[in-house]
């Protein structure tokens, strides 16, 4: 029997979608914001009113909580996965039999690592970031769950993570995989005073789950395909080449994205 696929895919604007059943597009941070024409991440059991710190976080949560298939995924407006790259971007966007022949094989699918090379996971943060964010995740993950500990402090040294948290991931393991990693961000959100922080910093909960996943994939040896992802429109590599540089040689944190 076929599998029922959905991945959402997070945006706060209008824009090209595909147009293929696999998708839904989903306004996230929706509270309180007028009707774009998608899926709404307000309806139901949901967090869209934390949007300005969880990101596509509150997308997720919405699919966790609202959608009912056997594999729920997340993607961006602008970064989509591809198995099989064309010339034109938008053609190579992940098509409904090429996720269901994936599915059929694999629990998880995941994006390509991002590379550091000349950082780890931690410095990078620390380097672009308020590395305080970590320092609080690790002591929440020491109090309410330790035998992930380990694995933490493993995967922090890693110069490669998967990141954006985009996955394709089997409902069951989804279940488990939101109550962990929701359960330790609303613990640290306790612990922060986001009012103290600009609105670039205080976006830092769907930052940090981006280096939770691989946590909880390595704690569980959960298997996984990796598959290519395509970004939409124009890249600034020089801008995001500058930044890393400004960051890690002269103390230059991020103040908006690169």
């Amino acid at each position: 029997m076929d599998s029922n696929i959905k991945i959402i895919i997070a945006t706060h604007k209008i824009y090209q979608m595909p147009q293929d059943p696999l998708y839904i597009p989903v306004q996230v941070g929706a509270e309180g914001k007028n009707d774009i024409g998608y899926q709404r991440d307000n309806i139901g059991e949901n967090i869209s009113s934390k949007n300005p710190n969880y990101c596509e976080l509150t997308g997720l949560f919405w699919a966790w909580k609202n959608l009912n298939a056997d594999y729920i995924g997340l993607a961006h407006y602008r970064r989509h996965f591809s198995y099989k790259k064309k010339k034109d971007k938008f053609s190579s966007i992940l098509t409904n039999s090429e996720a269901a022949r994936l599915c059929s094989k694999y629990d998880v699918i995941v994006p390509k690592k991002r590379r550091y090379f000349i950082e780890t996971l931690e410095s990078h943060y620390n380097h672009t970031h308020d590395g305080n964010h970590l320092e609080f995740a690790r002591q929440v993950i020491k109090e309410k769950c330790p035998e992930y500990l380990p694995t933490f402090e493993q995967v922090m040294k890693r110069s490669c993570a998967h990141m954006f948290n985009m996955f394709i991931m089997k409902k069951e393991l989804l279940d488990q995989y939101c109550s962990w990693v929701f359960d330790i961000l609303f613990e640290i959100e306790k612990r922060i005073n986001l009012k103290d922080l600009s609105a670039f910093d205080a976006r830092l909960f769907g930052r940090i789950s981006e280096l939770l996943l691989d946590v909880w994939l390595t704690k569980n040896n959960i298997s996984y395909k990796e598959i290519p992802f395509i970004q939409l429109g124009n890249e600034n590599w020089f801008q995001k080449i500058k930044g890393f540089i400004e960051a890690k040689y002269f103390g230059k944190k991020y103040s908006c994205s690169k």
